[in-house]
């Protein structure tokens, strides 16, 4: 693969409140480099709802040397407040990319989930709802295709005004996304025990195509099983009043063996497959942390994506003047990445 990236998270914006409560800028710059030194990045997909924090990680990563994938990512907005947190995004990386960077403009990600107006339901939840019944989704996928690929039409044109680098958005199969418009085909990608056995297959048939194949998405949870079920790994996380994960909904085994040898394993098949740039999901999710003593459902880590764990009020010994530790996967990554 050319790029070999990770995902970093610099805070989810839904309904006004921010998932990743510090960013400290010195915290920012030491986990980039420890993205590119220890775990052998080559590239970062920045990722979050708020633009200076975006353009802050972006730049500094790209005056590490990482070619960076800029990510906006909006969250339960409708496509008329979409448009211009696109086009001040568009700007920032073009700042970037004038630099001499190698920069990646992400149109957005999983629209037709993550925000209002393509699929039916008010929530997220009610439209996730809605992919577990295959006869409704049927009913709608024309509509799904046919909102998303105007939306896009629309945004890309936006972006392109604005910014002069390569162009791609991060998709979800159901989304039947026209790339035309696209330098680089973009799909957000898990394998589930349901698809393991045709899943190497699809690789192939997405990589038989005349543009460049990316992987924006792809990882696991830390709990057995959690390969099993792919993207779903946070259905287990129960949310307070305010929207922020509260607890698990029972009790879960940790499993960061099973974690790393899910991510590793996808890293071989994607490669094996000819796709040009990966992005595993992803290296810390804060508001989920590691909570080893006391009530089983308090350690939410088990369900986070990330490959070091968030510790809570205290720093860890690998890395200690970072409030985390490296999972099993960190090792696979850093193995797998460095063998290049």
């Amino acid at each position: 693969m050319r790029a070999r990236g990770i995902s970093y998270d610099t805070g989810f914006v839904r309904d006004g409140e921010i998932s990743r409560t510090s960013f400290d800028p010195k915290v920012v710059e030491r986990e980039l480099r420890i993205i590119r030194d220890d775990l052998r990045c080559n590239a970062v997909r920045v990722m979050g709802g708020d633009p200076e924090r975006l353009e802050f990680a972006a730049a500094y990563a790209a005056g590490l040397g990482l070619e960076v994938w800029f990510s906006p990512y909006p969250l339960e907005l409708t496509t008329e407040e979409m448009l211009p947190l696109l086009a001040d995004c568009a700007e920032r990386a073009e700042r970037i990319r004038r630099q001499g960077a190698e920069v990646v403009f992400v149109t957005g990600a999983e629209m037709s989930l993550m925000n209002k107006g393509f699929l039916p339901g008010d929530s997220l939840d009610d439209r996730v709802a809605l992919l577990s019944r295959p006869d409704r989704v049927r009913e709608h996928i024309g509509e799904i295709g046919a909102r998303v690929n105007h939306f896009l039409g629309e945004a890309v044109t936006l972006v392109r005004d604005r910014f002069g680098g390569k162009v791609t958005y991060a998709s979800v199969p159901l989304e039947r996304v026209d790339w035309t418009p696209f330098d680089i085909e973009s799909v957000d990608l898990y394998r589930t025990a349901e698809t393991a056995d045709r899943f190497a297959a699809g690789v192939h048939d997405l990589t038989a195509r005349e543009k460049p194949v990316a992987i924006t998405e792809f990882g696991a949870a830390t709990f057995r099983g959690a390969g099993d079920v792919g993207a779903r790994g946070l259905e287990i996380v129960e949310y307070g009043e305010n929207g922020g994960p509260a607890r698990l909904n029972g009790e879960y085994v940790r499993d960061e063996s099973g974690q790393a040898a899910y991510v590793r394993e996808l890293l071989e098949a994607f490669e094996a497959g000819g796709v040009d740039s990966a992005f595993v999901f992803t290296f810390v999710l804060a508001d989920h942390p590691h909570r080893p003593d006391g009530d089983p459902r308090d350690d939410l880590d088990l369900a986070s994506y990330g490959i070091v764990k968030a510790l809570d009020g205290r720093l860890g010994t690998t890395y200690p003047d970072m409030s985390w530790e490296p999972k099993a996967a960190f090792t696979a990554i850093a193995e797998f990445y460095g063998k290049k």
